[in-house]
């Protein structure tokens, strides 16, 4: 399902960035340590997924029910709503100038901020694998504060320098109950006169 959604939000930036830009960048989801310029062809877009958590507050408690054709149904739990959190930053080109490498990640951050911004779902034709149809929908939230405690430790932890960096999250359904239990149905019975 994770990866579903990396490609999901590689689809979406490929078709979303201007076409001079998507053609240019790679979209890479390692993490941006300071191996990070090694690892990828420059310039890359980085979106690392840091925080894997449930989202309670929209945690649901109500069964769904679905008839079968023998007079019986299928009761099943909700989904869980699972919040995945992305740390995106912009990688200018290797040979770009040091002194407009910071206006270089700056424009890469703010394409990519403005596709973000324009949907507060994802739109159904980029969703890959297991998250076509989903139910609900895909919601994301874009510019909240990070869930890390401090983004100066984290640089750190990684072993990386800071940087520019957009928070992203997506709240995606994760099915608990694929199967189901069977239950009979009360079947109303019409007494004649």
């Amino acid at each position: 399902m994770l990866e579903d959604l990396d490609s999901t939000l590689e689809t979406f930036l490929r078709r979303e960035l201007p076409p001079s830009l998507s053609s240019q960048v790679e979209i890479s989801f390692a993490a941006p340590d300071s191996e990070f310029r090694n690892k990828v062809t420059l310039p890359a877009i980085g979106l690392f997924l840091y925080d894997i958590r449930e989202n309670l507050d929209l945690r649901s408690s109500e069964w769904s029910l679905e008839r079968t054709n023998d007079g019986r149904g299928i009761r099943k739990r909700p989904p869980a709503r699972v919040d995945c959190s992305y740390l995106i930053t912009a990688w200018p080109s290797a040979q770009s100038d040091p002194k407009t490498e910071p206006k270089t990640e700056h424009m890469l951050l703010g394409q990519v901020m403005k596709a973000l911004i324009r949907y507060p779902k994802l739109p159904a034709t980029v969703l890959e694998g297991s998250l076509k149809d989903q139910e609900p929908p895909i919601r994301s939230i874009s510019l909240r504060p990070s869930l890390l405690n401090s983004l100066g430790e984290f640089w750190q932890a990684i072993g990386g320098k800071p940087k520019a960096a957009l928070n992203y999250t997506l709240t995606i359904a994760v099915p608990v109950d694929e199967t189901g239990e069977f239950v009979s149905l009360a079947i109303e019975k019409q007494i004649g006169n």
